[in-house]
């Protein structure tokens, strides 16, 4: 595994050791079921979409994903240790309302050598069914040609009203990988943005039909 699939300031052995420490971390607190874990691709570019309802999402996926991980992550976090921290590790500051390319040439490149990049494409944290969506995964799988792998959590956002909740259950669904065309333009990258967007709101429905059942 080289270190052409994170970005330069990375420290690969940091970046591994990070992603082992996240794969057990949440265990005590949560009971988390990995549905077809078997659809993440081994190699290659990948563009992860996600759903975000807690901020333990990011850090629940940077362990579960079974590669390195590169993902979006917002400007704020990137100060004091912890932001040093992020930067060792590989993670990508986003100024959230603001037009900047530097996250969006460090992905692509990062994509190129062959790496994974995690968007939550709804931009902030919310009830996480994905109603609306930016256009920023979808520059990506176009730009770079990588595959589009959606994944959906459900569990980690505590219902509103709800107390202290011991060990609750926490689904993650890998969906089937997908290919986003290219050309079209604005309109084009807006049509694969919504297909983005649907594939990603119909995992959440069905999970959480899923989950009423059970």
């Amino acid at each position: 595994m080289s270190s052409a699939d994170l970005p330069p300031g990375a420290w690969p052995w940091m970046h591994d050791l990070g992603r082992w420490v996240a794969s057990w971390l949440f265990r005590p607190f949560y009971r988390v079921q990995v549905h077809h874990r078997e659809r993440i691709p081994e190699r290659g570019p990948v563009v992860v979409v996600a759903n975000h309802s807690a901020f333990v999402d990011g850090p629940l996926l940077f362990g579960l994903l079974g590669r390195r991980t590169v993902f979006w992550v917002k400007q704020e976090m990137f100060s004091g240790v912890a932001g040093w921290g992020l930067r060792r590790i590989g993670q990508l500051p986003v100024r959230r309302g603001e037009a900047d390319r530097r996250p969006l040439t460090a992905a692509v490149a990062v994509l190129r050598g062959g790496g994974l990049v995690g968007v939550f494409p709804e931009g902030t944290r919310g009830s996480g069914d994905v109603a609306a969506a930016q256009h920023g995964a979808a520059w990506l799988a176009r730009t770079s040609g990588a595959a589009v792998l959606p994944v959906v959590a459900r569990g980690t956002r505590r219902p509103e009203g709800s107390g202290r909740r011991w060990r609750p259950r926490v689904d993650v669904v890998v969906g089937e990988p997908l290919t986003v065309p290219g050309g079209g333009g604005r309109a084009g990258l807006g049509a694969a943005t919504e297909t983005l967007r649907a594939e990603l709101a119909g995992m959440v429905r069905e999970l959480d039909e899923l989950r009423t059942q059970n």
